[in-house]
């Protein structure tokens, strides 16, 4: 029934923002209410949705030892996690109802009580507490989780006081960041680190700067840009359901399938092209891998090889618009999304012919491929005509964008429909059980990434006050005045970080150090918006962390040390066309100058 919530609250959301859009050039009236219902809508469906996530133990973490663990070693790490989350719910739930009792304020457009949106919190983190309680532990957990929850009480109250007594006289940031990190570090999902890293920080500060920890997790997705994220991945998720991908692919085959590595080539087509609809990396990597993998094994493709290749081609899903990393980053430092969409078009599509490339010199070299028929033009023309709907997607979202017909939110939401209006009524592929799955699965993609966003808000407030973002851009001025050697050192940095940290994690962290510091050095923010996208989502293709190495491993059923080493010539090819991005701005800005973003 919660599950079911949060998906009529994520549509609803993309609803009333398409509305918006209808009214606006339809009936030529703009609404002074949608975009407020929308962001209201949006963060109960968050914050309802994260016990769900706990329910089930999905929500985004760091796993560094806990698999070298023998059983016995595992439970009691499931267990500390359960105590952690619990800690940091009974936090969200005290400092929340002190919110909920002190709000006066109300809404602009529809006069609502603040009470109401903000006792989102305090509820979401209560049924965190009630699933830890009556969860089935996949373990065999040294204790119930009932005890978990009341340890995770202790941990908060003994805290509370030891802060108070022992730790007023360390740095607020220092205590922020050694909480954050070793809680992260531990396997503890990001989320629930990060929130009560804050509270560890505030803590010695006394009762008023913790209300803001509450304060900050509410009004940080309180905003209609943020929606962009939640309507781009629900809109993937409906055009998998919906049929689109397998006419994706079936274009790419009739295209470049009689090529040396012809399927090879066509895993890195049909990622381009869908990296132009999904925007998600995660889901393409599975939609296309569960098409692909086997078909490439039966033609004579190494398994590993087939996962390592989707693995690679999938992180164009973040390098060629729309894009989810693109957006985290455009709410982060500020800066345009559509100016960041067209920028990284060029980056985007030079890495797909850097990996074309390794595709065929692989495939030469073991003998893949070569094996289809070269298709007449009459029968490109005929997949190219089918797959045609699809393909109008990615120019109707930059187009929209570029011309002011509809924001980056609204164009997200404009997604979804069209995507519900080419499975169902073009395709004829949208069945009911496939577009609830897809429903489901994107609410879930959804409140794993935006918990974290909502989580980082007062971890980035801290810095901000603190001034970290200054004092590192000062500790590092010798190198303001040469961008290009501070250029290297973040990179280099950031290609260390991929090695152990998720990409919305490490976003989240930190573009609120960086950006400030390049920006000071001279460096365009919408270039370095894409080498800072383009170097973390390499990240995920390097142990030990390699999301979607994991994910095409599962779904390819493929041994994962394996597929690693098969990544390895893709990596090789992905970091020299990274610096090449990083010292050559106008790959990133020259098309963005043409057009006059």
């Amino acid at each position: 029934m919660l599950e079911w919530l949060c998906v009529v609250l994520l549509t609803f959301s993309a609803g009333i923002a398409t509305t918006q859009v209808f009214f606006r050039y339809v009936l030529n009236a703009s609404l002074p209410w949608p975009e407020e219902v929308a962001r209201w809508t949006f963060n109960w469906m968050v914050f309802l949705g994260m016990p769900l996530l706990v329910a089930d133990g999905s929500h985004i973490a760091i796993d560094l030892f806990a698999t070298r663990l023998g059983e016995a070693g595992r439970a009691r790490h499931e267990f500390f996690v359960r105590a952690m989350i619990a800690a940091a719910s009974v936090m969200m739930i005290a400092q929340g109802v002190v919110m909920v009792r002190n709000s006066t304020y109300v809404s602009p457009a529809m006069g609502w009580p603040y009470v109401y949106l903000y006792a989102a919190v305090p509820i979401g983190a209560a049924l965190n507490l009630l699933y830890l309680v009556r969860q089935r532990y996949a373990l065999r957990l040294p204790a119930p989780g009932w005890l978990a929850c009341l340890l995770g009480a202790i941990v908060y109250f003994a805290y509370r006081w030891v802060a108070i007594s022992w730790l007023g006289g360390i740095g607020t940031a220092t205590l922020l960041m050694a909480t954050a990190l070793i809680l992260i570090f531990a396997g503890v999902p990001v989320a629930f680190a990060l929130a009560f890293g804050a509270f560890a920080a505030f803590a010695p500060q006394g009762d008023l700067l913790l209300v803001t920890i509450a304060h900050n997790m509410t009004s940080s997705i309180d905003s209609f840009p943020l929606l962009a994220i939640p309507f781009f991945i629900l809109a993937a998720a409906v055009m998998n359901a919906g049929g689109i991908t397998e006419r994706l692919i079936d274009f790419a085959v009739h295209l470049v399938g009689h090529l040396r590595g012809g399927l090879g080539h066509v895993n890195v087509l049909t990622n381009t092209v869908m990296a132009g609809v999904s925007g998600s990396s995660m889901a393409d990597a599975s939609a296309i891998g569960k098409v692909l993998i086997p078909e490439m094994e039966r033609q004579g493709y190494g398994r590993a090889f087939a996962c390592a290749l989707t693995s690679a081609s999938a992180v164009l899903a973040n390098l060629i618009p729309p894009s989810l990393g693109l957006l985290i980053f455009g709410a982060l430092a500020s800066v345009s999304v559509g100016a960041l969409f067209v920028a990284t078009i060029v980056p985007g599509l030079m890495l797909a012919a850097v990996l074309a490339i390794t595709v065929y010199v692989l495939s030469l070299r073991r003998g893949y491929g070569g094996t289809l028929r070269r298709y007449t033009a009459r029968e490109r023309l005929a997949a190219f005509l089918i797959a045609f709907p699809a393909l109008v997607l990615p120019i109707l979202i930059i187009g929209g964008i570029r011309f002011g017909v509809f924001t980056a939110t609204e164009a997200g939401a404009v997604a979804v429909g069209y995507a519900l209006l080419c499975g169902g009524v073009i395709y004829h592929r949208m069945s009911g059980v496939a577009l609830a799955a897809a429903l489901r699965e994107a609410v879930r993609d959804t409140v794993a990434v935006m918990v974290i966003v909502s989580a980082a808000a007062p971890f980035a407030w801290v810095l901000a006050a603190e001034q970290i973002p200054q004092k590192v851009a000062q500790g590092l001025g010798t190198l303001a005045a040469n961008p290009y050697a501070l250029l290297f050192l973040v990179n280099i940095f950031l290609l260390v970080v991929g090695l152990f940290m998720e990409m919305i994690a490490a976003m989240i962290i930190l573009v609120p150090i960086l950006a400030p510091m390049v920006n000071a050095a001279g460096v365009d923010l919408v270039h370095f918006g894409v080498v800072l996208v383009m170097n973390i989502v390499i990240g995920a293709l390097t142990p030990p962390m390699g999301m979607l190495v994991f994910t095409t491993s599962r779904v390819g059923n493929a041994p994962v040390a394996e597929v690693f080493r098969e990544v390895m010539p893709f990596l090789i090819g992905m970091i020299a066309t990274l610096f090449l991005v990083t010292y050559v701005p106008a790959l990133s800005l020259t098309l963005l100058n043409w057009i006059g973003l």
